[in-house]
């Protein structure tokens, strides 16, 4: 039999038990990894309902089901102990861990006039918090097998952005903040670890999940016997990559992936630059630079929606 490219590796996919982190989850094991399938189970998007096991177990015995392997761990990865439990899990049942993906989240939408200090904090505390959480624990294991073997080691993070970091979303101010964050925690722990032979990078998947049901609805569904445009499954065989061993030139990258497109993101460029004529700026001499500057651009350089998505509506 061929040798598949994770055959070896140990992973983690958070939010797996569902959508995109399923996706991803079936699309490492796959590839050969061996899978900790972590999902807390509960059933609202915004987080609300009952946790359960049922989620994790259920692609856990489908990723067994199909001749690979894997265990499941129901724990909230925005505790910052029970992100702890998660990485030692993959530990003690794998012998290590090599590949971290972080998609677990939730939404609370509201607009930034009207959202409450609990919708703001709860969607921070899941996405940014639990992508913190347990890249923490994960970089500590890999700087300290690095430092054992006197040598660098191997070390994947794959985090989840969205596009409402890139382009705005109205009524995601939590949301996309929280999403911006995690593009800034990724290119942090790029450079803090590729020493240690570890990269992180971060992808803006587009998918038609129970989280984006009400996004996408009506935006290219797919006729009979087609694939579904925004199918998680076009967005898993990135992670796959990212996750392998031919990626490892790949650290600190952004992505947006979505059904047989993948685009990279440059870091921010400087589109204009002003001197002050004088030791200082004055407001006047400002006024003069920046508005003439600013009224020659669109009042509001943002795009409908279906632009921004390259989607059309039926």
């Amino acid at each position: 039999m061929p040798v598949l490219p994770l055959d070896g590796l140990a992973a983690i996919v958070t939010g797996a038990g569902r959508g995109l982190g399923r996706a991803e989850a079936l699309e490492l094991a796959r590839l050969g990894a061996s899978v900790v399938v972590n999902d807390f189970g509960q059933p609202g998007r915004d987080g609300s309902g009952e946790a359960s096991a049922g989620p994790a177990e259920r692609v856990a015995a489908e990723i067994r089901a199909a001749g690979g392997t894997a265990v499941a761990h129901t724990g909230d990865v925005a505790d910052h102990e029970g992100a702890e439990e998660l990485v030692r899990l993959a530990v003690d049942t794998y012998g290590k861990l090599d590949v971290l993906v972080n998609n677990a989240g939730i939404l609370r939408d509201r607009m930034v006039f009207s959202m409450t200090e609990a919708e703001w904090d709860s969607v921070i505390h899941v996405h940014l918090k639990g992508h913190f959480n347990t890249t923490r624990f994960a970089a500590a294991h890999w700087r300290e097998r690095s430092k054992a073997a006197g040598a660098p080691v191997y070390g994947r993070i794959v985090n989840t952005s969205s596009e409402a970091f890139l382009a705005g979303s109205a009524g995601q101010p939590n949301y996309a903040a929280a999403k911006g964050g995690i593009v800034g925690l990724t290119t942090s722990t790029a450079l803090a670890l590729g020493k240690y032979g570890v990269t992180a990078n971060a992808i803006c998947p587009r998918a038609r999940t129970r989280m984006t049901e009400d996004v996408f609805a009506g935006f290219q569904e797919p006729g009979e016997g087609q694939l579904d445009p925004l199918a998680p499954e076009h967005v898993a065989p990135l992670v796959g990559y990212l996750a392998s061993p031919a990626a490892g030139h790949v650290n600190g990258q952004l992505m947006v992936v979505h059904g047989g497109m993948v685009a990279i993101v440059e870091r921010p460029r400087v589109a204009a630059k002003f001197d002050t004529a004088k030791e200082a700026f004055s407001y006047e001499e400002l006024d003069g630079l920046l508005s003439p500057y600013y009224a020659g651009r669109p009042a509001h350089e943002t795009f409908a929606a279906a632009e921004v998505l390259g989607l059309k509506k039926d």
